[in-house]
This record gives C-alpha cells, structure tokens and sequence, in this order.
C-alpha cells in the first residue's frame, strides 16, 4: 500500500488540545471487525464490551519532565534539549532544537544543571553528557517540562498537563511520550473492571519521539521504526500466556502494547516465568499476522502515521477509514488527548 491510502483531511478544531473534563467521559466508538458495526458511548461504557477472563495489557511506562530549556555558554544563544535515552549514567541520546557543534557548553540551571554535546548521532539527535547537583531525576522534575505532542499548541504544559498526561496506573520512568489509549482509564473504572473478573497483565514500552516520526516514502514498507525499550515480568508474561493458551481475549491498550506484545512473539513463545527485556522496532503493516492481540483500544490517530497503518492492519483498512470517516462527521476528538475506539 502507498502512503497516499493513509492520508484524509482533519478539520484543525478536532485536534484535542485539552483532555477531557473526566478521564473516562471520553467519547468512545465501538468497531466490530466480524459485522462491521460501529457504535458510539463514552469511554467508561467499556466494561460492557468486556467479558470475564479476558486479559487486559496495558503499559505501565511513566513520562518523564524530558525537555528542558537552557542556553550556549558561549552565545547565550537558547537551545530545547529532548531527552530520549540514557546510554550511560551522565550520557543522553537528545534531540536538539536550535545549532550546536561538538564541544559546545549548554547551561540549563546554573550551578545546578548544565551539559556538553558530545557528538552528531543521526538526524537531529545529539549525545549530550550532563553535570549536576543531587539525583537527576528529581532536577528534572523540578526544573524540566512534560514534552506535550507537537500538535498541542501552547508553549508551555500547564500543571494540568502535568497529572492528565499520565496514566494513573503510571510506574516505570522513561517515556518521552504519554502511551495515550490508557489515558482514559481512572482507578474506578480499573477496579470495576478488575470486580467483572478481567485480568489485566502489564508491559513497559518506554515511548520514544518516534511515535510522532511521520512516513516519508510513498512505498511505506521503506519506512524505518526508531527502537524502543520494552521490558516484561515473568509474572505477566505468565498471565498472558495461560490466556492465550486457554483461548481467551487478550485485549492490548494501545499501540505500544500492541507492538510490545507482538514482538515478544514474533518469532516463539518467551520462556514460561522468565522476565524479557530488549528493543522494538517493528513496524505493523497491512498483511501482518497477529499472534497474540485479539482486540485493541486506540486512540484516533494522525494520517500518514505508522499508527494508523498499524490500526489499519489489525482491522482491516476499509473498516478503519470507514470508522475515522465516521468519526470526522460526528465531532470525535483526535490524537493524545481525543477519544478513543474500541476495536473487538
């Protein structure tokens, strides 16, 4: 499929700038991938749409205060740092927003937090080595910022931002972006759910920066997926493999989840009880075979977007344009804080 089947118009006001009022008062249409059917409620009508031993993976990774704002020592000069991964204690892959060369001194806080590019690694991405005073993860809760989508048009997050994106069963630091189909759920609607008799496992996918990379080549199998880091307990592991086995639903929340879980099966089953950890950089395509995800909770997503591609493989591309056709029509809110779809 080229890239021009995975384009349509979006009328700019559907692009959610705020979530909403409530986290689950969400809107949320329902996709029935057999009948074709699609229904429309609200997110914490969900739990009608689950059934007792389905397993429910979701990921639990946590976004960090990943950007922060400084200037050259030299010039004075601003710069906008991203952070993206540690590869050591005091070196960051970074993406970096304004010039920069090798050797080049950045001061964030003074006698606080300050750093020194290293070297060019890729496109627009910088090793940067960091100096600081204390633990580096409470400076940058203090001094950083949440790294809101590129489509969320406000300089600065708000302290709302700050709580809402971020899931409430939020644990492990290191995403740069929120993992946004979970960004519905409140700890009420978890504990109904968990009181139906839905079993709910847990992945880490630290999303990365590449989750908002557009595809460029009109022949979308060219496309190269940043990798991301996943990590998985052998306790959860163990959870959905006894669900699979045992022939009930498992139900992934999200993309990332998505490509956590189909990753971690792609080739053959993880070893029972032992915990996985590694790197993903698969990119889900029309045609692909679904080992473990039989229903997906998604968000609704930009065009042109490996996201979309991936919904569209695992609905099937007519039924999924269709659906977002529909969604334009009625009002539905887009991307990280829009709504949400249920695809059964």
């Amino acid at each position: 499929m080229k890239l021009s089947d995975f384009d349509f118009s979006l009328p700019e006001g559907l692009i959610a700038q705020q979530p909403s009022s409530i986290r689950d008062h969400s809107r949320l249409m329902i996709v029935d991938r057999k009948t074709g059917n699609i229904e429309e409620g609200r997110f914490m009508d969900i739990i009608n749409y689950l059934r007792p031993g389905d397993l429910m993976a979701l990921n639990d990774t946590k976004v960090f205060p990943a950007r922060l704002k400084g200037k050259k020592t030299e010039t004075g000069g601003s710069i906008e740092i991203l952070l993206i991964n540690p590869l050591d204690k005091k070196t960051w892959l970074c993406l970096i927003k304004g010039r920069v060369k090798p050797g080049q001194e950045l001061i964030f806080v003074p006698d606080v937090l300050s750093g020194t590019v290293i070297d060019k690694e890729g496109t627009g991405k910088w090793l940067v080595r960091f100096e600081w005073e204390g633990d580096f993860i409470a400076v940058l809760q203090r001094y950083g910022q949440v790294p809101l989508p590129p489509y969320i048009k406000r300089p600065d997050p708000s302290k709302e931002d700050t709580k809402r994106y971020q899931t409430v069963f939020a644990e492990h630091i290191g995403a740069v972006a929120a993992p946004t189909a979970g960004l519905h759920f409140t700890e009420e609607l978890m504990k109904k759910i968990c009181e139906k008799g839905v079993v709910t496992a847990f992945v880490t996918l630290h999303v990365g920066p590449g989750t908002f990379k557009p595809i460029i080549k009109d022949d979308i199998l060219k496309h190269k997926m940043d990798i991301e880091k996943y990590s998985v307990s052998g306790k959860d592991i163990d959870l959905i493999d006894t669900a699979k086995k045992e022939g009930r639903r498992i139900i992934a929340v999200g993309t990332t989840t998505t490509r956590a879980l189909e990753t971690l099966y792609l080739k053959s089953p993880p070893p029972k009880g032992s915990k996985q950890d590694g790197w993903t950089d698969l990119f889900i395509v029309p045609g692909f075979h679904f080992k473990i995800v039989d229903a997906l909770i998604t968000n609704f997503h930009l065009p042109r977007s490996t996201l979309l591609v991936l919904v569209c493989a695992f609905s099937g591309y007519d039924l999924i344009m269709k659906a977002y056709d529909l969604a334009i029509k009625k009002g539905f809110r887009f991307y990280s804080y829009g709504d949400a779809m249920l695809i059964t």
